[in-house]
């Protein structure tokens, strides 16, 4: 009996020992998070609620996201921000898994197509803007090679796919960046274990289509999903891919925000915090809205 309850209380201590030391060993990343990331939010939201000492204002009131919301650019920007958010995650996401789906079946040379789609992780988002305004502006190269082709009779008349009022060149480059990434994420769930499933699968008469409804999309979609909700957030967030690509107006919230925030009149600024919390509200409305899928989901597997 004392034995048992020596071995219990080992047990425990050893068990907050490890938690102990796990808590110091998190404690430096987790103060630079705390100091940075939730003091920074702390700021900005009552910033967005009217407290300026600098310009001698600290009455709390939410005047800043009224007049936000009466902004028609602010509304028009909301729209836009969502629009491009929306499809440059989703075709992100579709054409990753499809290229993760063609890699996988090369079997031994799937290697090359993994590091492939890891050539453009490493570029910057804004060398990415700058290469898609050379490349699909009406001065650029596509403009100039329908020309030479003789398909437009001069570059200016190429159709506007840059500053254009539908945002087909920031979704472009949204897409090519971000492409990559979900199809890398896709491709590690997809692995030997996926292989001997759908093996096992095809054994016992499962043909293609059940295959990959059964054994491929179950795998594929939680990290794909995961992902994606990461891109959603950057993307919501994004200053310079708008600010290169897009047109002034209508403008994405962070570019409408950096402008409210430069603005030489200092009672702008609440509005531009205004901003900047409106599209962290987005981001956690869609992560919240992510975990909320993949509960059900569970509970359905269950």
């Amino acid at each position: 009996m004392n034995s048992t309850r020596t071995t219990r209380v080992r047990a425990r201590v050893q068990h907050q020992g490890g938690t102990l030391r796990i808590a110091l060993m998190l404690a430096p990343a987790m103060t630079v998070v705390l100091v940075f990331f939730v003091g920074g939010i702390g700021y900005a939201l009552l910033q967005s609620l009217g407290y300026q000492p600098f310009i001698g204002r600290t009455d709390l009131s939410l005047d800043a996201y009224r007049a936000i919301l009466d902004d028609p650019a602010v509304r028009a920007s909301l729209g836009l921000t969502l629009r491009l958010a929306l499809v440059g995650t989703s075709l992100s996401a579709v054409l990753g898994t499809g290229i993760a789906l063609l890699i996988h079946r090369l079997g031994r040379s799937r290697r090359w197509g993994f590091a492939l789609m890891q050539l453009n992780l490493a570029v910057p988002h804004v060398v990415g803007a700058l290469a898609i305004g050379l490349l699909l502006s009406q001065s650029g190269l596509l403009a100039r090679l329908a020309h030479g082709a003789g398909l437009v009779g001069a570059p200016a008349t190429f159709p506007a796919l840059v500053a254009d009022a539908h945002g087909f060149g920031i979704v472009a480059e949204y897409v090519w960046k971000e492409t990559p990434f979900l199809a890398l994420l896709a491709l590690t769930a997809l692995g030997r274990g996926t292989d001997q499933l759908g093996h096992a699968a095809q054994v016992l008469g499962a043909g293609p289509l059940q295959r990959l409804r059964h054994v491929i999309v179950p795998a594929v979609l939680p990290p794909v999903a995961a992902g994606s909700i990461l891109v959603f957030a950057f993307v919501l967030g994004s200053y310079e891919v708008p600010y290169l690509l897009g047109r002034p107006f209508p403008a994405t919230l962070p570019v409408v925000a950096y402008e409210y925030y430069t603005d030489i009149d200092l009672s702008y600024r609440a509005e531009a915090m205004a901003i900047a919390v409106l599209i962290a509200l987005l981001a956690l409305a869609a992560m919240l809205g992510f975990l909320a899928l993949v509960g059900r989901l569970a509970r359905r597997a269950t």
